[in-house]
C-alpha cells in the first residue's frame, strides 16, 4: 500500500463524488474543477490521514450545505478504556469525595441502568466514597483513575456517612460507560417537573432529542401520558434531526371533533389522543435538520409561537454515501427540502423564533432555565386570551312524548 498514492486518488474522487451526486449540479455556484485545482497543491503536506479529512473539510466547505459531513478512513485505533462511571456527582469535604447527587435513571430501562440506585445498593447523596476495590480513596487521588476498565464490572465500595469511614458499608455497584442517558433523563424530568410547578399541573412538557427513534419514542411516551392536560410545551432544543417529523405535527395539530357522554364520569372528548389547547415550541441553535424542519412545519401549521434561538439551518440532507477506497466518507447532500412559495427557506438560514431568549449561564448557574420559564408565560397567556372552548351537553332525548 503505498498511502500517498491513496490519498491523491481519494483527494479526486471526493471531486468525483460531488460532481456526480450533489443535489445542485451547479453545486451551489462553485466551480468544481477550479477549486480542485486550487486545493491540490496541499497534497504535498498531507501526513496523514487526518490531515486528508482536515483538507476535505477545508475544500468542500466551500460548497457552504450544512449536511456535507467528513469522517473515517484509516486511521489508526487509539486504545481506549472503558472508564466506569457511577451516575454521581462529587463535592470534596473533609479529605474525601461526597456525593452531591445521585441519578436515578430508570432500572427497568438496561439504556438508563443508574449503578448506585439498584436494588441492595441504595447509596444516597451526602455519604462519603471511602475505598474502590478496598483501595483507600482520598480526595487528593484522581477519583477516575479508580475506575478505569470498569465498566459493566462488578466493583465493591466502601461508602458511608461519615468521613472517618465510622459505620460504613460495602456494596456491589456495575459501573456504566456512559451516564449521558442518565443526565439527560434527570435533565427532561426536571423540566418537566417545573413546568407542573409553574403551572399548577395545566401544561404539558414533551421533549424531543430527535426527529428519529428516541424523538418518536419520547413524543410517544410523554405526549400521549399528559393528554388531560390543557396546553403544552414542546421542547425540541438540541434536537439532533432523523426524518420529517409531520407525525408529530399530525397529532399536535389534531382539532376536536366530537364529545362523547357516558353515565358515570366527565364527557369525553374524541379524539381522545390530543391536546387541544395552545402549543409553544422550544428551539436553539443546537437544534438542526429534522430539528429545523419540525418547527418549521409547526409555524407553517399554525399550531403556536417558537421560543428560544434561531434554528442551526441545514435541511439538505444525504442518504448516504459511496465510500472512499479505504472505507472513509465524505457527504454528498442528495434531498433538498423548499416551501410552497418555491424558496430555500431554511438551509443555511435556520428557524427564527417568535420570543427570542438567550440560555443566560448566569441564570442556569443559579437554576433557572429563561427560554423553559419564557415558554411558560407565552402559553400561560395563550391560555388566559384563548382558553380552551366550553362545551354544553344536550338535554337527553325522549322519543315518548
Amino acid at each position: 500500500m503505498d498511502p500517498r498514492a491513496e490519498w491523491k486518488q481519494m483527494y479526486h474522487e471526493a471531486w468525483r463524488l460531488e460532481r456526480d451526486f450533489f443535489y445542485d449540479p451547479g453545486h451551489h455556484g462553485l466551480d468544481l474543477d477550479r477549486a480542485e485545482k486550487k486545493y491540490a497543491p496541499y497534497l504535498e503536506s498531507v501526513a496523514s490521514r487526518s490531515d486528508l479529512n482536515y483538507l476535505f473539510e477545508e475544500m468542500l466547505g466551500n460548497i457552504t450545505v450544512g449536511h456535507l459531513f467528513i469522517c473515517c478512513g484509516d486511521i489508526p485505533e487509539v486504545k481506549k478504556m472503558k472508564g466506569g462511571l457511577l451516575g454521581a456527582d462529587y463535592t470534596i469535604e473533609r479529605g474525601r469525595y461526597r456525593f452531591a447527587r445521585v441519578f436515578d435513571g430508570e432500572n427497568w430501562n438496561p439504556k438508563l441502568r443508574a449503578p448506585l440506585t439498584q436494588p441492595g445498593v441504595n447509596v444516597t447523596a451526602g455519604e462519603y466514597l471511602l475505598a474502590v476495590n478496598g483501595r483507600e480513596l482520598r480526595s487528593s487521588d484522581d477519583l477516575h483513575s479508580f475506575f478505569e476498565e470498569t465498566a459493566g464490572k462488578q466493583v465493591v465500595l466502601k461508602v458511608g456517612a461519615n468521613p472517618d469511614g465510622s459505620g460504613s458499608r460495602a456494596v456491589t455497584v456495575v459501573p456504566v460507560e456512559d451516564e449521558t442517558g442518565l443526565r439527560n433523563l434527570a435533565w427532561v424530568e426536571g423540566n418537566r417537573r417545573k413546568v407542573d410547578e409553574l403551572t399548577g399541573g395545566r401544561i404539558a412538557y414533551v421533549y424531543l432529542p430527535d426527529t428519529f427513534v428516541d424523538g418518536y419514542t419520547n413524543f410517544n411516551r410523554y405526549y400521549f401520558a399528559q393528554v388531560g392536560k390543557q396546553a403544552a410545551v414542546i421542547d425540541e432544543r438540541f434536537n439532533g434531526g432523523g426524518f420529517l417529523a409531520d407525525y408529530i405535527i399530525d397529532c399536535l395539530r389534531r382539532p376536536i371533533t366530537s364529545r362523547v357522554a357516558t353515565r358515570e364520569g366527565e364527557d369525553l372528548s374524541f379524539p381522545m389522543e390530543a391536546i387541544y389547547g395552545p402549543k409553544v415550541m422550544l428551539i436553539n441553535e443546537m437544534a438542526g435538520s429534522g430539528g429545523d424542519a419540525l418547527p418549521w412545519y409547526f409555524r407553517g401549521a399554525g399550531i403556536g409561537p417558537l421560543v428560544g434561538k434561531r434554528t442551526w439551518g441545514g435541511l439538505v440532507g444525504g442518504a448516504g454515501s459511496v465510500p472512499l477506497i479505504d472505507g472513509g466518507f465524505v457527504g454528498t447532500p442528495q434531498f433538498a427540502v423548499y416551501g410552497l412559495k418555491g424558496e430555500w427557506e431554511v438551509e443555511n438560514h435556520g428557524i427564527a423564533p417568535d420570543y427570542e431568549v438567550e440560555l443566560d449561564p448566569k441564570l442556569v448557574r443559579q437554576g433557572h432555565d429563561p427560554q423553559l420559564e419564557k415558554a411558560v408565560e407565552v402559553v400561560m397567556d395563550l391560555l388566559k386570551n384563548k382558553p380552551p372552548p366550553v362545551y354544553q351537553r344536550p338535554a337527553y332525548p325522549n322519543y315518548h312524548q
